[in-house]
């Protein structure tokens, strides 16, 4: 980038490149202070140093715009000179940021020592070490990429993972998110559930030892109450069950075991880079299993004792759980507003101490109203969508939808043909109980698809985000996840299948049914989830999108000669940007996720700048968030 820049440096743009990008030069050889040291060779410590605005050597080594990139060099060495004076030490200065903010090196200490030593002077603000940051490889596991070697699909494989593009609109980008954090093996991330198959081979060692909390012994088909075995041991019921009008399970409808428990948790935190299956959204993270569904579903007050255990909350006669849940995962549901029950523990779970983050699907009865718990204040509803980034037919909408994100779709509905966009995860091949040994993934023709599926990719990136800073509330977390959120497409779906063109999704009536329709801020949530953008906010501290309002004014401001009037905000994915006819200049900021463009990064182009689209730096190098900004609302 210092290369792309260099031949601007000495003409009128300087002002602009250094406000904008602030890009400093080599360091000059200037004078070293003496000492007893060797000069600085191979350089051993790297350490990024902001100076205190009232420090004295701003005064008495002043940056201005308009300087030459020369200038630059001499008066940041003379900083490293006199830094080096009181440390005793010969240093030797890098990259300018701005005005107060530069980089420091020794050849004798390394970075962490010479921060610590840096950060005890009275003119530093801080001192961080300046870290080499590698390129992570896409994870080795096969599923990640196509379907099985056997063709059973899908090959697009977990497409649902990647980075957004023309065809898979609503992709996550957890390729971005890995980039910016690794999952935090300490978190737990509960899976309330009809149990958990541990011994898979994409969960082997991740899985810790949860609790059944499922009171009815016929419901929970392990001939036994409640107990420390959180396992799965099938769901399913027969055509006899099903069929007596005496019995338990009368009309809960025939079918084989699911294994749900065991999907959720492998979307969640199945290994990756293991070399067989797929990679979960936060691999490295533990599951804490807690059954609270068996045949037929589960009862609303086992479920709620559930979400007390998971988050460490006592239960009357149940031992404590000794590896609380920061994050909660229910891909369950039911009809109606949200039971007084449920709100208690809701408002309970999500305050301090327990600071739970409870991830609810909205539900999958074609488009009508969100079911509970999925309708309870606190929680995170996520609504399903299709790869176009439309609604998908099955997903339930409505106000109290939080995010929406990838519910699995298959376009093509022709009897056995594959289905091409399902959610993949990982179960086992028995029909009734588990088969030992039968680790097996959903394929294009035994698919995963629904809000039940979604909701783990949420508390995916939940845990990706708590990761990050393990200190955000719930209520933080939400609104930095609606905040980093993508806008909704408004074209591009196709037509649904009878060939009628996709309309704009409407608020549901309770009566009516909607299939594919185009979502809106008022029933599918803040927006499309995005991983890369969500970590990438709660590491910078304020959403992306406060961040470039900021920047855009702030470039008004400055440099009006290139930016002369207040020009209109707009969007042109991955960018936010203003353009300004007086100039022919455009100044864009990267607000979400693309493989071409840096994340957080400024662009300028037209103009004065050429045609070229020319990086100038990261918004986060210059631009500190200020609380008015945030809550000015500037964020759409």
């Amino acid at each position: 980038m210092l290369e792309v820049l260099r031949p601007v440096l000495n003409s009128p743009l300087t002002a602009l490149v250094m406000g904008l990008a602030a890009i400093s030069g080599a360091a000059t050889a200037a004078a070293a202070t003496a000492t007893d040291e060797p000069a600085v060779a191979a350089v051993t410590g790297r350490v990024i140093v902001k100076l205190r605005a009232d420090s004295v050597m701003v005064r008495e080594h002043a940056m201005a715009v308009g300087q030459s990139a020369q200038t630059v060099d001499l008066l940041a060495q003379r900083r490293a000179d006199a830094f080096g004076s009181r440390l005793g030490l010969r240093l030797r200065s890098g990259r300018v940021l701005s005005d107060r903010i530069q980089v420091l090196m020794s050849g004798v200490l390394d970075s962490a020592a010479l921060a610590a030593r840096l950060s005890a002077l009275p003119d530093v603000e801080y001192a961080i070490e300046n870290r080499r940051q590698r390129i992570r490889a896409l994870p080795n596991d096969p599923l990640f990429a196509a379907g099985p070697a056997s063709g059973r699909g899908p090959v697009a494989g977990q497409w649902y993972l990647r980075t957004p593009n023309a065809t898979l609109v609503s992709a996550i980008n957890a390729e971005g998110a890995w980039n910016l954090v690794t999952p935090n093996p300490a978190l737990v991330v509960a899976v309330l559930d009809t149990g958990v198959l541990g011994n898979h081979a994409d969960l082997a060692g991740r899985v810790l030892a949860g609790y059944d909390m499922v009171s009815e012994t016929a419901e929970g088909n392990d001939g036994s109450a409640r107990d420390p075995d959180a396992s799965d041991p099938g769901d399913w019921v027969t055509s006899a069950e099903d069929s007596n009008p005496r019995g338990a399970f009368h009309d809960c409808g025939v079918g084989d075991s699911s294994w749900h428990g065991t999907m959720v948790s492998g979307i969640i935190g199945a290994a990756s880079n293991n070399g067989i299956g797929m990679a979960g959204i936060a691999s490295g993270v533990r599951i804490l299993p807690v059954r609270v569904l068996g045949k037929c579903g589960g009862f609303t007050d086992d479920i709620v004792a559930g979400m007390y255990w998971a988050a460490g909350k006592a239960v009357p006669g149940v031992p404590n759980n000794p590896n609380p849940a920061r994050v909660l995962n229910l891909s369950l549901g039911g009809d109606g507003a949200c039971p007084k029950i449920y709100r208690d523990a809701v408002n309970e779970l999500t305050a301090p101490p327990y600071n739970a983050v409870i991830v609810v699907a909205a539900g999958n009865s074609a488009g009508l109203a969100v079911g509970n718990p999925a309708n309870c204040a606190g929680v995170v509803a996520v609504a399903g969508l299709r790869h176009a980034g439309s609604k998908v037919g099955f997903s339930d909408l409505g106000p109290e939808i939080t995010v929406a994100a990838p519910g699995g779709n298959c376009v093509n509905t022709a009897p056995g043909t594959p289905c091409l966009y399902p959610i993949l995860a990982s179960s086992n091949t028995g029909k009734k109980g588990p088969v030992a040994g039968g680790s097996t993934w959903t394929d294009s023709y035994n698919i995963s698809v629904g809000t039940s599926f979604s909701t783990p990719i949420v508390a995916g990136i939940s845990a990706l985000m708590l990761s990050a800073r393990p200190t955000l509330s719930a209520a933080e977390l939400i609104d930095l996840l609606k905040r980093s959120a993508r806008p909704f497409p408004t074209s591009g779906a196709g037509t649904n299948a009878d060939g009628t063109p996709v309309l704009a999704c409407r608020a549901p009536d309770g009566v009516t049914e909607q299939s594919q329709c185009y979502c809106s801020t008022a029933v599918c949530g803040a927006g499309m989830v995005d991983a890369a953008a969500a970590v990438q906010s709660v590491i910078q501290g304020v959403p992306l999108s406060v961040g470039a309002e900021q920047l855009l004014d702030y470039a008004e401001q400055q440099f009006s000669g290139y930016f002369p009037e207040h020009a209109q905000t707009q969007d042109a994915p991955p960018f936010r940007y203003r353009h300004y006819p007086t100039t022919g200049a455009t100044v864009g900021v990267v607000i979400s996720s693309d493989s071409q463009y840096v994340l957080n990064g400024v662009y300028v182009t037209g103009g004065p700048f050429g045609p070229a689209l020319t990086p100038v730096g990261l918004v986060g190098q210059y631009i500190t968030p200020s609380a008015a900004a945030q809550s000015a609302g500037r964020a759409p």
